[in-house]
């Protein structure tokens, strides 16, 4: 499984879990964040693992879809570089500093 693609359905997992059923949390975070097999988690579950493959191929869409729509993790990337670039050009003020732990600590970026 290529790092890319698992980082990226990490990051939307954590934006869009909310949204997704027990079962597609189940077998994505299984999957994504536990690095189980498609047998481990058919194991898990009773199921066959071609069941496991294609939920998981589905969620993926899915997640995908709600990224498109929402643009909550592209979102939080613009904003996590544009603080990042504030905070380096102005390092010493104290104003933007504190402004930018309020935003931060709302994204739950800290």
């Amino acid at each position: 499984m290529e790092i890319e693609k698992t980082n990226r359905m990490n990051a939307l997992f954590e934006f869009y879990a909310a949204l997704l059923t027990d079962k597609q949390m189940n077998y994505i975070e299984l999957y994504y964040a536990d690095d189980y097999s498609l047998a481990e988690i058919a194991d898990e579950f009773g199921v066959s693992r071609q069941a496991v493959y294609d939920n998981i191929k589905r969620t993926e869409k899915i997640l995908e879809d709600y990224e498109m729509k929402l643009h909550m993790y592209s979102d939080y990337i613009v904003r996590s570089q544009i603080f990042d670039e504030i905070l380096d050009n102005y390092p010493q003020d104290e104003f933007l500093k504190n402004k930018i732990h309020i935003l931060t600590s709302i994204d739950n970026r800290d």
